[in-house]
């Protein structure tokens, strides 16, 4: 045989054992469907392909170039030197503080050559962001120890009469008449509290069912604001109502939007009673998207609110003042309440206050598509 020669079995041996390029067109449609971010390397440890979702967990991600310079993540490098070395698939968490706090878990999985010997010839890393779910445990647990701390200091109160009433009390009519009432008044904030965290679970329990019921927001407001009158005479405040004739019928569930907006009038009495007013209007108007929409918006005229405080009303068991919000009754789960119920009925909560002007929490709710067209002029109705 002459030196140079090929034999053709040689080729054909060649041709048979060599490992194809990858087809990276093929790749690309195949991780551009993935929910997630995955990236795609080969022997080398090069990258060859990922998807847009990619390039937000490692924006220097090039391809062509060592995926190693990209993912600086230290337990993410140490997997995929673990895959190509044992060709088994590995699975991380991690942690990223910039530019957001984001938690993740990665799978990086070898692909292997047909023949099973040697090296893994592609790597699958494929991310799952947990930052939702990690989010929803810490909220969680904060739930359950403000919700432990808030009926702790009542139930420690009601423990402290109660062995005073049996102790050196015992024969005191003048001092049990006055801890009796203390103990009801914390027996009662309790009382409410449980309602309140009861309230809120089935909310959510709920919350991916959205109400179907035909409701009128005119009379409903009515109804809410007849049964806080007597809270409104004892705090000298007057409430003014001004609606529409035309009826304003939402899709939702009576009791809650009832709750919601008692929660509203109620606050507006108790932190805004300086004013000595309350204006609650009903008005039918384009919302965000172009379609129609009520607001209900609940006007007191006190101190109003801080604007740091502004953004996080909502949460729970949130307070702009603790000593006073206790002294009131709060539970400070109202509003994350009427948050809940908003959220459930496709409505939003938009709160505007100035310092020394008042607040004024509004209600959005999406309008049913049979509502008549606002013909008519608003109606004014003012209760004291």
């Amino acid at each position: 045989m002459l030196k140079g020669h090929v034999d053709a079995a040689d080729t054909v041996d060649a041709a048979a054992t060599s490992t194809p390029p990858p087809d990276v067109a093929s790749i690309d449609a195949l991780i551009g469907g993935f929910p997630g971010p995955a990236i795609v390397l080969g022997r080398d440890a090069r990258v060859i392909a990922f998807n847009p979702a990619a390039s937000e967990v490692a924006p220097a991600l090039r391809q062509g170039e060592p995926a190693l310079i990209a993912l600086r993540i230290p337990e993410l490098v140490e997997a995929i030197r673990r895959a190509t070395a044992t060709r088994e698939r590995q699975r991380i968490e991690f942690f990223e503080r910039v530019p957001l706090d984001r938690w993740f878990e990665a799978f990086v999985t070898p692909i292997v050559s047909q023949t099973g010997g040697g090296p893994a010839e592609l790597l699958l890393i494929a991310f799952n962001d947990l930052t939702r779910l990690r989010r929803v445990e810490e909220m969680r647990a904060d739930f359950v120890a403000n919700a432990s701390h808030e009926l702790r200091t009542p139930l420690a109160a009601l423990l402290g009469f109660v062995e005073t009433l049996q102790g050196p009390a015992k024969d005191d009519a003048v001092a049990r008449e006055k801890f009796l009432a203390i103990m009801q008044a914390q027996a009662r904030r309790m009382a409410r509290l449980i309602d309140d965290l009861l309230s809120l679970s089935r909310i959510e329990l709920n919350a991916h069912l959205r109400p179907s019921t035909l409701v009128d927001l005119v009379p409903l407001v009515k109804q809410v604001v007849d049964g806080l009158q007597t809270l409104a005479r004892d705090r000298g405040v007057d409430i003014n109502i001004a609606a529409p004739l035309a009826p304003l019928v939402v899709l939702g569930d009576r009791d809650e939007l009832i709750r919601a907006l008692e929660n509203l009038v109620e606050n507006a009495l108790k932190y805004g009673a300086d004013g000595k007013r309350v204006d609650i209007t009903l008005a039918r108007a384009a919302g965000p998207d172009g379609s129609y929409e009520t607001r209900i918006a609940v006007r007191d005229f006190g101190p109003g609110i801080a604007p740091e405080h502004l953004p996080r009303l909502t949460e729970r068991f949130y307070r702009v003042d603790v000593v006073d919000s206790r002294a009131q009754g709060g539970t400070g789960l109202g509003l994350a309440l009427v948050k809940h119920v908003l959220n459930r009925h496709g409505g939003r909560l938009t709160i505007e206050s100035t310092r020394g002007t008042g607040a004024r929490f509004t209600m959005h709710l999406p309008l049913h598509n049979e509502n008549p067209s606002p013909t008519d002029g608003l109606r004014d109705k003012s209760a004291s």
